[in-house]
């Protein structure tokens, strides 16, 4: 991963949230992050490719849903900059509600997803 490409990714507000609430949760369906952050599947869709494309991010399907993590090859540095991100955002708007949001989120996926 060239690192100024990492950066560029972490640069998008959308994108940047999609991140800290996947270093925080694991694992998201597609579902999860349109409901938490209130955008729609097709902008957090696109969002999600930018981030796949770059190597940030890897997904697994299941059924007819996508979830999303970080991708395991992703360098400890990486890490490190999500991590100390997370530490400073976690407090703030709108990542705060974000997380709030997934929290009471109705009938989150477990085995079967936004039943």
């Amino acid at each position: 991963m060239i690192e100024t490409e990492f950066f560029k990714q972490l640069s998008d507000e959308t994108r940047m949230r999609c991140l800290m609430l996947m270093l925080t949760e694991g694992e998201l369906c597609v579902c999860e992050l349109t409901h938490a952050l209130k955008l729609s599947q097709p902008k957090i869709s696109r969002h999600l490719a930018h981030l796949r494309q770059s190597g940030v991010v890897q997904d697994r399907r299941q059924g007819q849903w996508i979830h999303y993590r970080l991708h395991d090859a992703l360098p400890q540095w990486a890490y490190d900059v999500l991590s100390a991100a997370s530490s400073s955002t976690r407090k703030v708007e709108p990542y705060k509600h974000d997380m709030q949001m997934l929290k009471d989120m109705p009938n989150r996926p477990g085995a079967s997803c936004c039943a």
